[in-house]
């Protein structure tokens, strides 16, 4: 062990040490016992043989649903000339293609940090870069889809002039390039505020670096908060447009009934909003709490990998099912693709 890796190791155990002061000192919900404190100081000290194994699972499970279902979903919409004409579908895809990509990168990296497999810097910050523009994408246009709803309910006879399918791929591509704009900027700004530490961290875990996020200077916390402030803008922004279409059509008669298709389609999309959304206002909660000196590290560990290794990877497996069970175009795509399938593997009889 040369000087260097030396002192890494001093300063990590003193970290530990002042970390598990501050859990006993400030935290008013969690009551540390030694078998406790052993382990928050193994994850401090060697974060890639913590508790984070047993969040694999869930994150592994959500990728091979969406792995099964993604596909079918976008072949239905891109193989099927009149659906490919509709916006509602051509941001659905956008949608489908964003999670999908997502999913694929964080479950590389949580299997790789399971693995206790070190990722190189520069791969590391690759991959949250593509997390971050997967997830902006991801988060416009499920924005870009209410205000679609938004106009076809209101404007229904101008709605084929304003948002036409050529006019949609150009839209689709301006929020790609918003989304590695805003990404960009984040790492740019997290990239010239973070001042260089003397051990660097060597996991690249999406929950770690979160929750490490909150130990930094004041710019860096500034820059946490506004982000997660930026989502939950575009949620109250979402929400007000469902509210105001629910009061808009509520004289029409098409919420008499529960079961009816304008009552299902606004519980789905409503469902599967807030499936996307509640991650983050729990996130921004944990990081105020955090700060707040409410909770302690273990706490803030633990519902972090919570909010990043299910709630948010779960609505990206379910969505794909619900719109592929809930669109008739899509449904019945898949059934003909699937039955023509069926046709062609039957060999003739001679």
């Amino acid at each position: 062990m040369n000087f260097s890796e030396l002192e890494c190791s001093l300063i990590r155990i003193v970290n530990a040490s002042l970390m598990l002061q501050r859990e006993t000192n400030f935290n008013r919900t969690l009551n540390m016992d030694k078998p406790n404190q052993y382990m928050l100081r193994e994850w401090i000290m060697y974060p890639s043989y913590s508790g984070m194994k047993l969040f694999l699972m869930p994150t592994v499970v959500c990728f091979l649903a969406a792995l099964v279902s993604t596909p079918l979903v976008l072949l239905a919409i891109y193989s099927n000339f009149s659906i490919r004409l509709e916006t509602r579908f051509l941001l659905m895809g956008n949608t489908l293609v964003c999670d999908i990509l997502y999913l694929l990168f964080y479950t590389t990296i949580t299997i790789c940090n399971t693995l206790n497999l070190k990722t190189p810097k520069h791969i590391c910050v690759l991959f949250l870069f593509v997390l971050a523009v997967t997830y902006f994408g991801g988060v416009l246009t499920a924005a870009a889809m209410v205000v679609d709803t938004y106009v076809a309910v209101l404007w229904p006879l101008h709605y084929v002039s304003l948002l036409p399918a050529t006019r949609t791929k150009t839209f689709i591509m301006f929020l790609w390039f918003c989304s590695f704009l805003f990404s960009g900027i984040a790492f740019l700004t997290l990239n010239f505020t973070q001042k260089p530490l003397p051990c660097p961290l060597e996991v690249c875990s999406l929950p770690v670096i979160l929750l490490v996020a909150l130990h930094g200077d004041d710019v860096l916390k500034l820059c946490y908060i506004l982000f997660i402030g930026i989502f939950l803008l575009c949620l109250s922004l979402i929400l007000c447009c469902y509210i105001y279409l629910c009061y808009k059509t509520r004289e029409t008669g098409i919420w008499k009934s529960v079961s009816s298709r304008a009552s299902v389609t606004f519980l789905m999309h409503f469902t599967l909003l807030f499936l996307y959304f509640s991650p983050l206002i729990l996130l921004l909660t944990d990081a105020l709490l955090y700060m707040s000196q409410f909770i302690g590290l273990r706490t803030g560990l633990w519902v972090t990998l919570t909010i990043c290794n299910v709630l948010i990877v779960l609505p990206k497996a379910v969505s794909p099912c619900l719109y592929g069970l809930r669109y008739r175009q899509i449904y019945n795509s898949l059934k003909l693709f699937l039955k023509l399938k069926k046709h062609r593997g039957i060999a003739p009889v001679r």
